[in-house]
């Protein structure tokens, strides 16, 4: 990992150099070392006025639209290309880390502090530069297709003591594959959008009949979700060597769980009606680019991988996440969980190169996620699941107490890496509980 140390201090070395003339306050999670995508509309704007895929920078949303008419985009690779006057992120996707490569270093040149192009041209920077207070965040791309995968230890050997007792808490299958199922794309939401908690039926109680009627363990799941880029044609894999080509970036992700749904459920088949009812993910999509300077060497894999999951660089990024919430009856967010990416025991490129080697084709927009990211500490846990041990106990949030959401509960999942003088982050990933349907 020698050199895998030596790339990251000169990553994080020439990016505490980079400085941009608009100001961003101290702390924000989107300097000009992060410069993450999304797609926003204005508020109160009509029909006439579509969505417009962006980059944040401080408080700022860059449209990308307004620099491409510019002109500024002006490399072999975007000159003259319509990818930002699409409403989502999904042509740019699919042209691959030429077209990133050109489009991070254009943007960070233009917003450079010693680039005049922007800076000293007060109408273009009006119509370029929109305050992140008159827009509203949509979903950056159109999801064709989400896969969930299991890919933390702590939290598989959590699960597992929980349903399965000490004998054998993680199946002998998980250290040779990353697990994982097809998930629902069309419930895959954008930050803000409230989620109704879900009716369905749960384990009978003696020998009466199910219970049918709202969920009375609705969970939050802390994970991250790759975006895939270009993809593969079908029964074509995606070789692990070349995986991060085909990986844009990461978002947050809130895969919301109904685990007494769930549990009944699950055998044989695996989660259906427990998890398809909402997904939540964060607006900006943070580049493999701009987390370079993070990455950090991942857990030793005991027995090595298949040929085909062995990896030349195996390495996860050191990114800090934590989960609060709020209750309809409180003013203030209470912090539940502190945890870190760097513990994912399967990578993403693992992840996708297990996708793909049977052949199965990924699109761009597609999204995978991580499962969710659990720590090896008690408080870096990283779903109620695991922090209430199955609703054993409770745990302190604010001045009350929770085994599961309640009605009203807001659920924020944030994520920042820390450089030297600059941060990498995500912003939030939000959502409320509504009561269910009568």
């Amino acid at each position: 990992m020698f050199n895998q140390h030596k790339t990251t201090t000169r990553a994080m070395a020439e990016a505490k150099l980079l400085r941009s003339f608009v100001e961003v306050p101290a702390g924000s999670h989107f300097p000009i070392q992060n410069l993450p995508f999304g797609v926003f509309c204005r508020k109160g704007a009509s029909s006439a006025s579509p969505p417009r895929p962006a980059v944040a920078i401080g408080h700022f949303a860059l449209d990308l639209a307004a620099v491409a008419d510019a002109g500024l985009f002006d490399g072999p690779v975007l000159s003259g290309s319509t990818c930002f006057q699409q409403e989502t992120l999904n042509m740019f996707l699919g042209m691959g880390r030429p077209a990133w490569k050109e489009a991070r270093a254009t943007l960070q040149k233009i917003l450079s502090a010693d680039e005049p192009v922007l800076r000293d041209n007060e109408a273009l920077r009006k119509k370029c530069l929109v305050p992140m207070s008159d827009i509203e965040m949509v979903l950056p791309i159109n999801v064709g297709a989400y896969t969930d995968f299991f890919c933390s230890v702590h939290h598989a050997r959590n699960c597992g003591f929980i349903f399965r007792g000490p004998q054998t808490p993680v199946n002998p299958n998980w250290f040779h594959l990353p697990i994982g199922y097809n998930g629902r794309a069309s419930s895959v939401v954008v930050s803000g959008t409230d989620i109704i908690r879900p009716r369905g039926q749960g384990h009978p109680a003696g020998n009466s009949a199910p219970y049918f009627g709202p969920s009375q363990k609705l969970d939050f799941e802390l994970e991250m979700a790759a975006v895939v880029g270009p993809g593969n044609e079908l029964g074509k894999p995606i070789d692990i060597n070349d995986a991060e080509e085909h990986i844009f970036g990461l978002v947050l992700m809130n895969d919301w769980s109904a685990r007494d749904i769930q549990a009944w459920e699950t055998i044989p088949l695996g989660p259906f009606l427990g998890k398809s009812f909402g997904t939540t993910i964060s607006p900006w999509i943070v580049t493999l680019d701009a987390l370079k300077p993070f990455t950090c060497e991942a857990p030793k894999q005991e027995p090595e991988p298949l040929p085909y999951l062995a990896e030349k660089d195996h390495v996860n990024y050191d990114i800090p996440l934590e989960v609060w919430v709020k209750p309809k009856d409180q003013s203030e967010a209470s912090v539940v969980t502190k945890t870190n990416f760097k513990h994912l025991y399967w990578t993403v490129t693992q992840q996708l190169a297990h996708h793909t080697i049977n052949g199965c084709n990924m699109s761009p927009g597609d999204i995978f996620a991580t499962g969710t990211l659990s720590g090896p500490e008690p408080e870096s846990l990283g779903c109620l699941l695991e922090l209430t041990w199955n609703g054993q106990k409770e745990i302190p949030v604010g001045n009350s107490t929770r085994k599961f959401l309640e009605d009203g509960d807001e659920v924020i999942l944030t994520g920042c890496c820390k450089g030297e003088g600059y941060n990498v982050g995500f912003g939030t990933c939000t959502g409320k509980v509504l009561p269910a349907l009568p």
